[in-house]
């Protein structure tokens, strides 16, 4: 990796991808975690490819029967076709399962057993066929472990076990049963050519795994904040209008709580906004510890504005969280000495609604959790108010001018 990217992912708030391309993967392999998600990615990927390499492999399998009608004179020709068979019968029964697309998860197994029958199976003929005629061509098992590197799809230890695998049933039937002509040649042809295909193999898979990380980095980057590395508003929209859809169809409740630091610009005009950032990072800390389950969501929309998707969660279970997370903040006793409280707390918002709430639209969802969290800061901050509580406000309120906000 270049000095100049090295430079910019310093930049880059901390996260698997960005720390896989600074440690380098010269072994090709990630981490536990990256390394499941790499291989399904793969998969949905490689798809269309294998499914290719498969059907590629059965015309040259048909391909091969033909000429064995010009070479090869019966007993043998015989012989020779049961094993074409045999192996041709085995990839459309691959072909018929990859076409429908079932099964999907066996596919990486599917053809490794494809390339190997067609390997072995093809070392069979070229053995038996060079009994009747010597000069039978061995060059379709270097086509077919070349195949195996370039075409199938499959990661580099997996085409390099398949090659050998095919390279040493080739040498034991030679030793066998075959004639032994030229067999040392032979061997040394197909290890020459496994080595260009393995050379080559290693720098596709390293690409190939080093554009994965990028371009999970760049989408971390687009729906992530860049100084607190919770999720940004961008991505609050799209998740909420997934969650809400599915809230609704699993008849789940749905809560957003929304939050803001009290008196955030004073804190900023005392200390410095370097201090501020520090602060905003661990608020959203918090944020993101009480996102807790698969479907949460902590998200910063913008300056010291937040927010919380707590899926399956009732107006009381929210509050309960909200509350914790208020407490927590305040026991980390952030000094703030513009603030009443003397240190910085923060004032939330909530709303829950289950399947038999009826909104005009998904920002209505928004606009309730909005006006509780005015309501919240109205009755005099530190504290959460939730859309169904009813409060009596004091007609006189001290809110700061970036305190209002405009709806969705």
């Amino acid at each position: 990796m270049g000095n100049a990217l090295r430079l910019r992912l310093e930049d880059v708030p901390t996260n698997p991808y960005a720390e896989q391309l600074e440690r380098g993967f010269r072994w090709l392999s990630f981490t536990p975690e990256l390394e499941a998600e790499y291989q399904r990615y793969q998969l949905d990927h490689t798809f269309a490819l294998r499914r290719i390499a498969l059907l590629v492999c059965v015309l040259i399998l048909l391909v091969q029967g033909l000429l064995d009608f010009r070479f090869i004179a019966p007993p043998v020709l015989w012989w020779v076709l049961a094993v074409r068979a045999g192996v041709l019968v085995l990839l459309l029964a691959c072909v018929g399962l990859v076409l429908q697309r079932r099964h999907i998860v066996l596919l990486g197994p599917l053809t490794l057993v494809c390339v190997l029958a067609m390997g072995l199976g093809t070392a069979v003929v070229v053995v038996m066929a060079q009994w009747v005629f010597p000069g039978y061509p061995s060059e379709g098992l270097l086509l077919i472990c070349l195949g195996s590197y370039f075409l199938a799809g499959l990661r580099l230890p997996e085409a390099i076990g398949v090659s050998l695998a095919i390279l040493l049933g080739y040498a034991a039937l030679e030793f066998t049963i075959g004639t032994q002509s030229s067999l040392l040649s032979q061997l040394l042809y197909l290890l020459f050519g496994n080595l260009i295909g393995a050379v080559g193999c290693y720098q596709l898979e390293y690409k190939s795994r080093e554009q994965f990380l990028i371009r999970c980095l760049l989408r971390q980057l687009a729906d992530h904040d860049s100084l607190t590395g919770l999720h940004n508003r961008r991505s609050f929209h799209r998740h909420l209008d997934a969650l809400w859809r599915q809230s609704q169809r699993e008849g789940q409740p749905l809560a957003m709580l929304l939050g803001d630091i009290d008196h955030f610009k004073r804190y900023n005009d005392c200390y410095g906004h370097q201090a501020g950032d520090e602060t905003l990072q661990q608020v959203a800390r918090l944020f993101e510890q009480a996102a807790r389950r698969p479907l949460d969501m902590a998200v910063r929309l913008g300056g010291e504005e937040f927010a919380l998707l707590l899926y399956g969660s009732t107006a009381h279970d929210a509050r309960e969280r909200a509350e914790a997370l208020c407490a927590r903040l305040r026991n980390l006793a952030i000094e703030h000495a513009a603030s009443p409280s003397g240190v910085v707390t923060l004032s939330l918002g909530g709303v829950s609604i289950v399947n038999g709430d009826v909104l005009r639209s998904i920002d209505e969802l928004y606009v309730r959790a909005d006006q509780a969290l005015y309501r919240a800061k109205a009755s005099g901050r530190n504290r959460v108010v939730m859309a169904s509580d009813r409060l009596d406000l004091e007609p006189e309120v001290d809110l700061d001018r970036d305190d209002f906000r405009q709806d969705l």
